[in-house]
């Protein structure tokens, strides 16, 4: 306990210095004197580990030079693909195509132009263009965005293409994509037009429009993103801790009361935290801001040593050193608020602010010019945190059984979930219908959940099982959808099948993109729901699910067997394992 305890005294004194961290490196290595580049995403591995390669990287700032790369690439039978600065995604839709023939797009120079429109109410922006650039400049004109993810580490076109959402079921919903007004699109075109044009798409071509908007980059490069803004507002903020018990009850009431609201569930606590988030008027007092405290600046030595303690837990099996740790980041995190501060500080509720403070956070991405002992706590060249992030969303009219399933394991050991609760619980967010083909087609509950990955694929993971029959439960036995930008490969299987107008989208795709120049073996292995690989160990990393006990680990003990409360799961058990 007394580790914990030093880990959270060097957080606050780190908080109270009020450092930056070391800016994350770049997603593209290209290595002088060899061919090709390697693409990493944030976290400097892939869900299979495996390196993506292209030939070549291109760094356009204009979309004239857009317009020529795709038509050479158009000519020349070529395959591109498009990634931004920040790389910030867990399955392999960026990744380029295998091969001398592919080529990575980079946006992270094509941020020049954020124009507003005041009377309109619109922001037109580059799609290389920061989300926090954005931001800032809407709120520097008196307007605010109203949607946004809670992760502001995402640029403009990657936000767009990927589905990347907050919480909410009010107005136009808290799906970015739900805030397009126009999409700038570049793709292939005949030879008599050039090898390649610009598709300025909005409401008024509905099919291809509806497809743009959240078009996982296979459909071309995203130019421009025109949205529709608000005149700016605040919003209040306040975090009540309570328990668990109406949880499947009140989720609905909750979304309903609280425009921005969401809920964070620890399970191994039997608490249950309900963000009451509304906007107020812009003349409301307060000046605060959301510094999440996931996305702060951390000390190397910490994340370091947090990563060596749950290494060294995982190891000798010690799961009440877990919900030790547990307990001990959930209650720092109700002292500080989880990182919302009044002015410098937390001081207590409500928490009021502009929108732009308050609608996202990261600010470990940004750089002291003298500062070397702090990054983002994930960063792959510190040695810190390593973990998965599946997100599943349902339906709306699912979810309430899907948490009585999830109590039923819970209850019968809650210790197994500590190691979610180490993290960031199950953070349980709200998304509106929508009209984009790869939208949520209903009202949605959107469950993001982080949890241990070993240093090495062959190592399984302490009560591995009880994350994989959560897992499971959630896409095969209530049909959540995949978060596009997350999850493992297994959260994709049928995915196809999940959205009424997957076929429109395919359509739309077939008409953009007629050869295909978009499109990889990844994206087609995801998008058509791959059944998952067939190895030695293709459980542990969730690269499929096991059906032999030879995708688990038997010589460590892990066998596959069926799930305690749904019993259709196959997971990977230690065989000393109880959830008595």
């Amino acid at each position: 306990m007394m580790a914990y305890r030093t880990i959270v005294l060097l957080i606050i004194s780190s908080a109270l210095a009020n450092t930056y961290a070391i800016p994350p490196s770049s997603p593209i290595k290209c290595t002088t004197g060899t061919t090709g580049c390697t693409l990493q995403n944030s976290y400097g591995v892939w869900g299979d580990r495996k390196d993506c390669i292209a030939s070549k990287v291109i760094y356009p700032t204009t979309q004239d030079q857009l317009l020529t790369i795709v038509a050479d690439a158009t000519k020349n039978i070529l395959k591109l693909k498009v990634v931004s600065k920040f790389s910030h995604t867990i399955p392999k839709f960026a990744c380029p195509a295998n091969g001398d023939s592919s080529i990575i797009v980079s946006t992270e120079n094509y941020n020049s132009n954020i124009d507003i429109n005041v009377e309109e109410l619109t922001v037109t922006a580059d799609a290389g263009v920061s989300l926090r650039a954005l931001i800032n400049k809407v709120e520097d004109a008196g307007l605010s965005l109203v949607a946004a993810p809670y992760w502001e580490g995402v640029s403009v076109g990657g936000l767009i293409s990927t589905g990347a959402h907050g919480s909410s079921w009010w107005g136009n919903g808290g799906s970015v994509h739900d805030h397009v007004v126009k999409i700038d699109m570049v793709v292939p075109a005949k030879q008599s037009e050039g090898f390649a044009k610009v598709l300025h798409l909005d409401a008024t071509n509905d099919q291809l429009f509806n497809a743009a908007k959240v078009s996982l980059g296979t459909l071309g490069i995203i130019s421009k993103v025109k949205l529709k803004l608000e005149n700016g507002f605040k919003r209040s903020i306040t975090f009540n801790f309570t328990d668990d018990n109406a949880l499947e009850d009140a989720f609905t009431s909750h979304a309903k009361a609280h425009e921005f609201g969401d809920i964070i569930w620890y399970p191994s606590k039997h608490t249950a935290v309900y963000r009451h988030d509304d906007r107020v008027s812009i003349k409301a007092k307060g000046d605060g801001t959301n510094d999440f405290l996931g996305f702060q600046s951390n000390p190397i030595v910490v994340a370091k040593s947090t990563r060596a303690s749950e290494k060294s837990l995982e190891k000798t099996k010690n799961m009440k050193g877990k919900c030790a740790m547990a307990s001990t980041f959930i209650e720092y995190k109700k002292l500080v608020a989880n990182g919302l501060k009044n002015n410098l500080i937390f001081t207590g509720y409500p928490v009021i602010g502009r929108q732009g403070k308050m609608q996202t956070s990261g600010s470990c991405l940004y750089s002291s010019s003298s500062d070397i002992v702090n990054a983002c706590a994930w960063d792959p060249r510190i040695g810190g945190l390593f973990f998965y992030e599946s997100a599943a969303i349902f339906s709306a009219d699912t979810f309430k059984d899907f948490v009585h399933d999830v109590k039923k394991l819970r209850d019968l050991n809650p210790n197994n979930f500590c190691g979610v609760d180490i993290y960031n619980g199950l953070l349980i967010r709200f998304i509106k219908a929508s009209t984009a083909y790869l939208g949520q087609p209903v009202d949605s509950v959107a469950v993001d959940f982080n949890y241990y990955r070993a240093d090495e694929a062959a190592t399984p993971r302490l009560n591995q099982d009880v994350m994989e029959e959560v897992e499971q439960m959630a896409f095969f036995k209530y049909n959540a959808r995949p978060h596009w930008a997350k999850n493992r490969k297994i959260a994709f299987s049928k995915v196809q099948k999940k959205y009424k107008n997957f076929n429109s989208f395919m359509a739309a795709k077939t008409k953009m993109d007629p050869q295909n120049i978009f499109s990889t073996e990844w994206t087609d292995e995801l998008l058509f729901g791959s059944k998952g690989e067939d190895y030695d160990g293709c459980a542990l990393e969730g690269e499929c699910v096991c059906s032999e006990d030879r995708h688990c680990s038997p010589t460590n003990g892990y066998f596959c067997l069926s799930g305690y409360v749904y019993k259709e799961a196959q997971v990977c058990r230690y065989a000393k394992s109880s959830m008595s």
